[in-house]
């Protein structure tokens, strides 16, 4: 009508410029939009010739004075923003016929001014200036300028500009301009270009833009399909983290298939580069194939964006069947690039969702072994970029719920498999740089323990193969460092073992020399992974001997002789070397670095080792001629020693470091040095120079050969060495223990008279000074090893009592002078003289208390010998509480890492003082715990602290002392006992020091007196909570704990395979070991003995107080919940008291014990109850009567414990074992079970009839004439429900209940065992994994052993053997395991995306008319009327129905609703697809008037007397729904106007519906009718 109207006016109108401009001032949105539509005409028709000119220079004027201005913000820009927005909706579409009216003069002007603009700055002046462009675009001709367009337009698509001002130019200047031939590949080539590539959404963003151009139905010089480049960025997309691109993305690779499609055109895409496929092709021939497999791959990848993986796991299974596409059977190679296949995998592991994720990675790894892949560059990069990265997410790492504790997780197994034969596939020359790359990849970011552990198995897994050089040597090598990150022990060395088998595996030894890989195997650490004995250490001897002579060469020697080995003659040449020295070197005060004497030691053992398996394989008599030559230089060197003053520094630190190194490796196996050949050797020979190496120690350590700070390093050396030759004498020669005697008395009287010096000078000289530090660090040498080699009695030796004196007499924390600055500067050490000078006091006052620990453990009297004097007790108190003193300010000024000897002093004085010093032993006790707490975060000397304060604190005597007074000193020691284990929930590993020292101590005193076993035990009494915490200990862990957990366990059951677990120190920090501890030492306790028999009481008590506190606690219970575990252990701990206590004792307790049956329990807690009192009564029948009580109780109490005990009497004949008189029993079972047999309840009846069917059994065994009146009743309600059938599950539920493990396989007696009460009850209980406990576990932990005899350990096999799903409760999700091994999918969630007609993310302020047109495809009739709604989310919700269903059109009250962002969030963009109109409430009367002359039907949907039935009702074609007011539905003058009303039928009380669930039924009602009509009509 609106274009009748403006021909007619055109056609009248006399003067057509002056019409114009009288539209032009002022502009408001209407004159804006009539100027338009004006100008649309005029354009659109052939102009008058007398006017042509005068026209054209009123648009040449509209458009730079009206239009241009407006766009830029200026003339009309007041109003509000639906005005603004109007104004300038209308100033475009005027600009645009403006230029179709002016032609290619008006369009360079404005392309030129707006390009001015583009430069000058962006903001609103951008997005006008762009318009400018639009307009002006497609009546371009110079050449120049459209080539600065396109470079403007690329310039604002690909910059870092505004995402309007892109979406802008992407929306509508590139379509403009790709009107144009030339501008089209000029865009074409910048979008495209190998320079800088531009940001891959935005890319996305041009070519969706162009899909109309690049894409063309006809066929065209142009067409992107053709261009590799245009692939690759439409992958790119398809994987970008912003869903909008990977929108575009697949849009643009749904176009391009349509396209295809329906062309049936050959096609192919040129290659990029290499031997692999065409990344797209079409053949008319295989167009069914080429549809189903791009329909499939399209499906899963619109799937994969839901994250929601109960929708996509349905889907998975279908990747399988694009491989089978994808795949050539004839010529073994791609049908389809490998890179779609890519793209699908990183989409699923950049997904949010982990499941996801891990189900991605899974599949891929699973590839390799199901199909024979043909090899791809793609895949290749895939594994080393997004497989590797998203391999370092630990959680990927766990165990899958069936599987048991200890077993390898699936993803570790798959990658196994998939690293081995993926190499394999791979061919020669391309093996050795894709695993360089693989390895260098763990080395590129931090990766935690976990994904490290089990990529470095897959690594040593790979079949041996020489695929990797000194490049890939160094790449292991830089693995090796990043293992050391972690804290994870057995981890970490686990890594290195596989590691080194992945070099031994893998090297090629022909690119690589021995010193290259010896220097590789310097990274592994001993006390972790490679040492002696081990079944790694043999591996790799046998590996050097294979390939010995192999190595690259990179040693030449002139007396190299033919016979030798290349490994002799390296470490042959790597010793000599080693202790080579120059004579013009300069003497350096520093030691030298300990690298290489490790390495020369390592070397000469691996050698000797080799040699000594060579030997043996020949057959050849063990000469050790090879290890001869090897020690003899340093066996050279050490002889001359003690005589040669002039060896230079370097050389004797060099070969004594060596000399440390051997002296310290031990052998695994034998226990007796003699039975290991090759070390035995090793330390005779080392015998020889012993004299010479104890005179150098004693001149330099007595002498003033000591003298710099750099020194005190040498000194630590000599020190370290003597107990190493004190075990060499011991291990080798008894003869030189006199030698070492007379060296350990002149070593103390020198010290001695050293320290006793006074310095008549105010200031100090450093040599002074560092003589002091190396005299008190060598008694403190000489006190360890007089502690440590008790057998050598060298507490006999004269030089004894003056040490005893001088530690005696000695001042306390005796603090060393800073010494002045040396004036001469010709040392290298001259700065570190004024450095470090605290470290240095701080070792010397350790050492002084590491003596006086040694004197207060040695000597307990701590004066002279004053024996029998009152005085001297006096004295020696004092003297006593004066050290403590000490020894609290010691604490205060020491490192944390030296304050160990202070703890040991404090656990000797704290006994004696508690009674009269008892507030400083509480400072004491204050101040220690202070110190602890604070390394609680301090992983290297945390441990090592705390078991030092655990044997203060918890030390017999400190215990016995503070429990004696019962005062502050006892309530102190039982608050640090909870601070631990409250410590203990959050560092694992506390609470088992402090148990297991209590536990050793208390049930085995290291003193020999004869009370000392009584008033040891008297601890645990006092201090039961221990034991009581440690019964019930355990949290519930987090995820990646029990990730840790279980890969631990996995590393663990590995054994001897895994070296780490031979070489690692065990440090039972695992919480099972707390309760295990415990449970041992219960184990220990005799019945027999009045401490053990109150002690065992006294925790029987209040473990039974405990379950009834956590009974009574609101925490909520649940299975598997911290509650449920506590009461667990409670109940597994009281079941293994049981059998220790005395009839009077249970006497008291056993109601307790059925009190707790009364508590809802879980399944689990049940049985131990049950147990429990099934062993009571049948140690003890007189209890029955008791039992019998518990009947008699109403039903309210008994309804949820009334199956806890009928199972009790499910057991009844065990019960009745010990009883003669059974009969009397069994007939008050039998009244008892009878009248529960007939409940409501079924389970309750279940249980009763599975007593029943017990008690019956024994009845007629013992031939009972009393019940033969009983007899027809009980044998018809067995008979009759032996014989139940039906649909139901009542038949199912019995048999499965006669099967319950409780019922047809557990015994109460036979199977009482730890195995059982630990592990296999739990098991069968479902109780959470982490709850078992097995019994490997109870052998592993030896720090209390239980003895040989000891009869309950193993379950009856028949009870072991047993699953979980064998009982009766496993029935829930039982058929999960149906579901996941669908191989196939059946029915797929899938979302119908329209994607024609449509280009994702552009049409950024689209005219209505133009979107009206696009959209105006519908065949729909269907105008929907929400005026009278008010609240956004029904109208959100309208929108998107409306939409979805095809109505021609939405009518609301305002347009301002669309800015809502409720209404957006219900409408998910819907309002872009559907022609929205803004009708008020006001207006409705004449618009529904309107539509009535235009052949509408008026339908209200309202319940009024007349009103259809919605299933009754057949609704016209061109249907208009008036919806009514949320609260008043339609207004009563708005009800005469409608032609009928329409109601929905209804079943509810309520009588109302939600507005718009009202609307969508009648919509969907009208669509459905309409489809049903066109059909018909086909």
């Amino acid at each position: 009508m609106e274009v009748v109207l403006a021909d007619a006016l055109l056609d009248r109108c006399g003067n057509l410029c002056a019409l114009l401009r009288a539209l032009c001032a002022p502009l408001s949105p209407e004159r804006a939009e009539a100027l338009r539509l004006l100008l649309q005409r005029l354009a659109a028709g052939s102009l008058p010739p007398d006017e042509a000119e005068a026209l054209q220079r009123v648009a040449w004027e509209v458009a730079l004075e009206r239009c241009r201005p407006l766009l830029r913000g200026g003339e009309g820009a007041a109003g509000s923003c639906v005005e603004r927005l109007q104004l300038a909706r209308a100033a475009r579409g005027a600009l645009r016929h403006c230029v179709q009216l002016c032609g290619a003069q008006l369009a360079a002007r404005l392309a030129r001014d707006a390009l001015t603009e583009l430069v000058a700055g962006g903001g609103a002046g951008a997005e006008a200036a762009v318009e400018a462009l639009v307009a002006a675009a497609p009546r371009l001709e110079e050449p120049a300028l459209v080539a600065r367009c396109v470079a403007a337009a690329l310039a604002l698509v690909q910059e870092e500009s505004e995402e309007a001002v892109a979406s802008l130019v992407a929306g509508r200047l590139l379509p403009a301009l790709g009107g144009n031939e030339v501008a089209l590949r000029r865009v074409w080539e910048g979008l495209l270009s190998g320079g800088e590539a531009p940001q891959t959404g935005r890319v996305l963003l041009a070519l969706s833009a162009l899909a109309g151009a690049l894409l063309p139905q006809v066929p065209s010089a142009l067409d992107a399909r053709l261009c590799p480049r245009f692939w690759r960025v439409v992958q790119e997309g398809l994987t970008e983290r912003d869903a909008l691109c990977r929108k575009r993305a697949r849009y643009l690779l749904m176009r391009a298939l349509d396209l295809s499609g329906s062309q049936r055109a050959e096609l192919r895409c040129p290659t990029d580069g290499g031997d692999e496929s065409s990344l797209f092709w079409w053949s008319a021939e295989k167009t069914e194939k080429l549809l189903q497999f791009w329909e499939t791959y399209i499906l899963i990848m619109e799937t994969l964006e839901g994250n929601q993986i109960h929708v996509i796991k349905p889907v998975l299974p279908k990747l399988n069947s694009l491989y089978e596409h994808a795949l050539s059977g004839e010529k073994g190679c791609w049908l389809f690039h490998p890179s779609w296949h890519v793209c699908m995998y990183k989409r699923m592991f950049e997904s949010e969702n982990k499941t996801l994720t891990k189900e991605g990675i899974l599949h891929f790894l699973e590839l390799y072994e199901t199909k024979h892949l043909p090899n791809s560059l793609d895949f290749s990069e895939f594994v080393i970029g997004p497989l590797m990265d998203a391999l370092s997410e630990s959680a990927f790492y766990s165990r899958t719920p069936g599987q048991l504790m200890g077993a390898c997780p699936p993803l570790g197994m798959r990658l196994q498999k998939f690293l081995a034969t993926y190499l394999m596939c791979l061919p020669e020359e391309e093996k050795g740089s894709f695993l360089l790359k693989f390895i260098q990849k763990m080395t590129t970011r931090h990766w935690c323990a976990v994904p490290i552990l089990f990529l470095s198995m897959a690594l040593a897994h790979i079949p041996a193969c020489k695929v990797l050089g000194v490049e890939g040597l160094q790449a292991l090598r830089d693995v090796l460092q990043c293992t050391m990150i972690t804290h994870q022990i057995l981890l970490r060395g686990a890594a290195q073992c596989y590691l080194l088998q992945t070099a031994m595996h893998l090297t090629d030894v022909d690119k690589v020399s021995l010193p290259e890989f010896s220097s590789f195997l310097l990274s592994l650490r001993p006390e972790e992974s490679l040492r002696r004995d081990t079944m790694l250490w043999m591996e790799l001897c046998s590996w050097l001997q294979v390939n010995d002579g192999c190595f690259r060469k990179c040693i030449t020697s002139d007396t190299e002789r033919q016979e030798s080995s290349s490994l002799c003659q390296y470490v042959q040449s790597l010793v000599k070397e080693y202790l080579k020295t120059s004579t013009s070197e300069r003497e350096n005060c520093f030691m030298p670095d300990w690298f290489e004497a490790k390495l020369v030691a390592t070397m000469i053992l691996l050698a000797a080792d080799v040699e000594q398996m060579r030997n043996k394989y020949s057959g050849k008599n063990k000469e050790w001629i090879e290890l001869e030559t090897f020690l003899n230089p340093l066996l050279d060197v050490l002889m001359k020693l003690g005589s040669n003053a002039y060896i230079p520094t370097l050389k004797t630190d060099k070969s004594l470091q060596l000399l440390l190194k051997l002296l310290q490796t031990r052998s695994l196996k034998c226990s007796n040095t003699q039975d290991d050949g090759v070390l035995f050797f090793i330390w005779k020979s080392l015998v020889t120079p012993m004299e010479s190496i104890l005179e150098f120690i004693l001149r330099q350590l007595t002498t003033n050969e000591l003298n710099t700070v750099g020194d005190l390093d040498r000194c630590d050396l000599y020190l370290a060495l003597i107990p190493e030759i004190m075990n060499l004498c011991l291990q080798v020669s008894w003869k030189k223990v006199p030698c070492m005697k007379n060296f350990i008395l002149s070593l103390t009287n020198a010290s001695i008279r050293n320290l006793q010096e006074r310095n008549c000078e105010e200031e100090p000289k450093l040599k002074e000074q560092i003589k002091k530090v190396v005299s008190m660090a060598s008694l403190t040498a000489v006190c360890e090893l007089m502690d440590r080699k008790l057998e050598v009695h060298l507490e006999s030796l004269p030089s004894m009592d003056a040490l005893k004196r001088f530690i005696s007499f000695s001042q306390f924390n005796e603090v060393l002078k800073k010494p002045m600055i040396i004036e001469e500067k010709n040392s290298l050490c001259e700065e570190t003289t004024s450095q470090g000078w605290g470290r240095i006091v701080a070792r010397y006052i350790s050492d002084q208390w590491i003596c006086l620990s040694f004197l207060l453990n040695s000597f307990p009297t701590l004066a002279q010998e004053h024996e029998g004097t009152s005085e001297m007790s006096v004295s020696t108190a004092e003297r006593s509480r004066k050290i403590l003193q000490s020894a609290l300010k010691a604490l205060s000024i020491l490192p944390s890492d030296q304050v160990l000897p202070v703890f040991n002093c404090m656990k000797v004085l704290v006994p004696k003082l508690l009674d009269s010093s008892e507030s400083l032993c509480i400072e004491a006790f204050d101040l220690v715990w202070k110190i602890i707490s604070s390394l609680s975060n301090t992983q290297l000397i945390f441990w090592s602290n705390l078991k030092a304060f655990v044997q203060f604190i918890f030390d017999t005597d400190v215990l016995a002392a503070a429990a004696s007074s019962k005062g502050e000193a006892y309530a102190k020691i039982k608050e640090i006992i909870f601070k631990l284990i409250d410590m203990s929930t959050t560092k694992t590993g506390v609470f088992n020091v402090v148990l297991t020292h209590c536990c050793r101590s208390w049930i085995v005193p290291t003193v020999d007196e004869r009370s000392a076993l009584t008033n040891a035990f008297l601890n645990a009494a006092n201090y039961s909570e221990l034991i009581i915490e440690a019964c019930v200990f355990g949290t519930v862990f987090r995820r990646d704990q029990r990730l840790i957990q279980d890969v631990h366990a996995f590393i663990e059951d590995l054994g001897e395979k895994c070296a780490a677990n031979v070489v690692t120190e065990s440090t039972n920090r695992d919480d099972h070991y707390v309760r295990i501890c415990a449970v041992k030492f219960l184990c220990l306790l005799d019945g027999s003995n009045i401490l053990h028999k109150t002690f065992m009481e006294d925790i029987f008590i209040k473990l039974l107080d405990k379950d009834e506190l956590v009974s009574r606690a609101r925490t909520r219970y649940y299975a598997n919940s911290l509650q449920h575990r506590i009461k667990n252990r409670v109940w597994q701990t009281l079941l293994l008291l049981l059998p220790k206590l005395d009839q009077n004792f249970l006497c008291g307790t056993l109601d307790k014990v059925f009190q707790a049956g009364f508590s809802n329990n879980q399944a689990s807690v049940k049985y131990f109850i049950e147990w429990i009192v099934i062993l009571s009564l049948h140690k003890y029948p007189q209890f029955l009567n008791k039992f019998w009580d518990c009947f008699c109780y109403n039903e309210e109490k008994l309804k949820t414990s009334i199956c806890t005990f009928l199972s009790v009497l499910s057991h009844f004949d065990i019960i009745l074992q010990n009883t003669s008189e059974k009969k009397p029993a069994l007939k008050k079972a039998l009244i008892v079970v009878l009248q529960w047999c007939f409940n409501h309840n079924f389970s309750v009846r279940l249980y009763a009839l599975i007593a029943l069917k017990k008690i019956w059994s024994m009845c007629r065994m013992l031939h009972v004439e009393e019940f033969e009146a009983l007899t027809p009743v009980i044998e018809s309600s067995l008979q009759q429900v032996e014989n139940m059938h039906g649909t139901g599950n009542a038949k199912r539920n019995w048999q499965r209940i006669q099967d319950h493990f409780f019922f047809a396989t557990f015994h109460p007696l036979q199977d009482y065992s730890l195995e059982t009460i630990f592990h296999t009850l739990p098991r069968l209980s479902e109780l959470a994994e982490d709850e078992w406990i097995s019994l490997s576990k109870f052998d592993k932990f030896t720090d209390v052993s239980l003895p040989p005899a000891f009869q309950w350990y193993h379950s009856r096999t028949e009870l072991r053997d047993l699953k979980p799903s064998d009982w009766s409760q496993q029935d829930m999700g039982s058929n999960s395991a149906e579901t996941t091994s669908q191989t196939e999918w059946t029915d797929v969630q899938k979302k119908i995306i329209p994607w024609k007609n449509s280009t994702p993310g552009l049409d950024p302020e689209m005219v209505f008319q133009d979107r009206a047109a696009k959209l105006g495809k519908s065949n729909s009739r269907l105008i929907v009327v929400a005026s009278l709604i008010d609240k956004p989310t029904n109208l959100g919700g309208l929108c998107r129905t409306s939409e979805i269903f095809g109505a021609s059109a939405l009518v609301v009250g305002s347009l301002h609703y669309i800015q809502d962002k409720q209404f957006q969030h219900l409408s998910v963009s819907a309002e872009q697809w559907l022609p929205l109109v803004e009708v008020k409430p006001s207006q409705l009367v004449d618009y529904l008037q309107q539509k009535k002359t235009e052949g509408y039907t008026i339908i209200g949907v309202e319940q009024t007397a007349k009103s259809f039935d919605l299933t009754e009702y057949c609704f016209p074609e061109k249907s208009l729904l008036l919806l009514g007011n949320e609260h008043e539905g339609i207004p009563a003058n708005l009800i005469h106007h409608l032609d009928v009303c329409v109601e929905i039928p209804q079943q509810g009380i309520i009588r109302s519906l939600n507005v718009h669930v009202s609307g969508a039924l009648l919509i969907w009602e009208y669509t459905r009718q309409q489809v049903i009509k066109q059909k018909q009509q086909m």
